[in-house]
């Protein structure tokens, strides 16, 4: 049985991410286990409602991992206390990776739902920090080994 992979709809060309715009990163691979039915593209933020384009969020001075364990806000460019939301999108991602068996997740680093390695540090300044975003850390805590954009040649060395 091919391994399935959860994949951010940004990195696929759909145009879902905070400011409207598509991330699009599809290579020789994804584009090869799109036709084999492999990829499960998702958007988490788009599945708990936040409408697109929508505000800049960030995680105040935290990872997703506190944002995860309630000690940790995430906020809108204007304030805006928008936690809940980004904690929904986070368990929707976790809950659509196991009804569909997903193995490993490929997301878009820098965000504060899905950025792998780095997310913004909180101060809407550009500046970024090491950590992970809220649906990186269900994921990574559940078993699904997750990948940035940028990792796309260690994901086909992994799965292949």
């Amino acid at each position: 049985m091919n391994k399935k992979i959860l994949v951010s709809a940004c990195l696929m060309g759909h145009n879902v991410r905070y400011n409207g715009t598509a991330k699009a990163h599809l290579q020789t691979a994804l584009a090869r286990w799109q036709k084999e039915q492999r990829l499960v593209i998702f958007c988490p933020e788009l599945a708990a409602g936040l409408p697109t384009p929508r505000l800049p969020v960030e995680i105040i001075s935290a990872t997703g991992y506190e944002v995860m364990q309630g000690n940790a806000r995430m906020v809108e460019s204007t304030g805006n206390d928008v936690t809940q939301h980004y904690q929904l999108a986070a368990w929707l991602a976790l809950q659509r990776a196991e009804e569909e068996g997903c193995v490993a997740a490929l997301l878009t680093d820098g965000s504060p739902t899905c950025g792998v390695h780095q997310i913004y540090d909180g101060t809407f300044s550009g500046k970024t920090i090491s950590g992970m975003g809220v649906a990186t850390t269900l994921l990574s805590q559940s078993g699904v080994l997750v990948f940035s954009h940028s990792q796309v040649d260690e994901l086909v060395e992994w799965i292949e």
